[in-house]
């Protein structure tokens, strides 16, 4: 980042030129941050477990920039191998990854089984290692670059009945400052957005228990649960040149949930 004042412009947030892959990017955040750097002019890789993209596809294409998808399981660590591959030969470059596939499974602690444990700990915070450090090599090497990953409330509380999902996302938060450690000099920056109640597929089950929601309500100082759009500015600008001197940060976005 230059320090001459003068050649500050919103030219900084702009993704022109970019490639992104981003992980469950076909519904719900994931779905949102895709469109969000489309819109600001980067073209997309977008890896799913499932092959419902086709809004996506249009949500993207009509942007004017290009997409891409990839099925793959990122519980199977080879796919990470390939799935950058696959980018690489499409695009010839990333520059920006945003790790956002996830997934969360509810259970009473003392009846937690030890498959759902390994499931939950394996997607959302072992594959979100292992893509990171593939796609780390190709920045490293151009020395530039851009890893966004997806945290939550739950990077910074206990929660119930999720404790795989609480471990894993504690996980993230670590691993966005180690791997900030590391790169940094290279030119790459790790960052980590925190979500907070959004209303998505995964939290449809909260919103439908009307005590459950409102004692979310009564927490929150905007009063609402978020949209998907609401987190649509922050994986811009934590994808763009205007985050440069950012390395290490967690971002809650949360309506002021935190601070209550």
């Amino acid at each position: 980042m230059t320090n001459n004042l003068t050649d500050f412009s919103l030219d900084f947030f702009s993704l022109d030129g970019k490639v992104a892959i981003v992980t469950g990017g076909n519904k719900g955040l994931g779905q949102a941050y895709a469109v969000a750097l489309a819109k600001a002019g980067a073209d997309l890789f977008v890896v799913t477990h499932g092959t419902e993209w086709d809004e996506t596809r249009e949500l993207i294409e009509d942007t004017g920039r290009k997409v891409e998808f990839f099925q793959a399981d990122l519980t199977d660590r080879k796919n990470a191998k390939e799935l950058v591959a696959k980018c690489v030969e499409v695009y010839g470059k990333v520059d920006i990854l945003i790790n956002n596939a996830g997934t969360i499974r509810r259970a009473p602690l003392l009846e937690y089984t030890e498959e759902d444990w390994d499931a939950v700990v394996e997607l959302n915070q072992n594959s979100m290692f292992f893509l990171s450090q593939e796609v780390a090599k190709l920045m490293v090497e151009q020395r530039s670059g851009k890893i966004v990953n997806i945290a939550s409330m739950l990077s910074f509380q206990g929660g119930k009945f999720v404790p795989p999902y609480t471990v894993s996302k504690h996980g993230v938060v670590g691993l966005t400052k180690s791997f900030a450690n590391e790169l940094a000099e290279y030119g790459v920056q790790v960052n980590a957005i925190a979500p907070g109640y959004v209303k998505t597929a995964n939290t449809a089950p909260i919103r439908a228990d009307e005590k459950r929601n409102a004692e979310i309500l009564s927490r929150i100082p905007a009063a609402r649960w978020a949209d998907p759009a609401d987190l649509m500015g922050i994986v811009v600008f934590l994808s763009s040149k205007a985050s440069d001197y950012m390395n290490g940060s967690v971002v809650a976005i949360d309506g002021g949930w935190l601070s209550r």
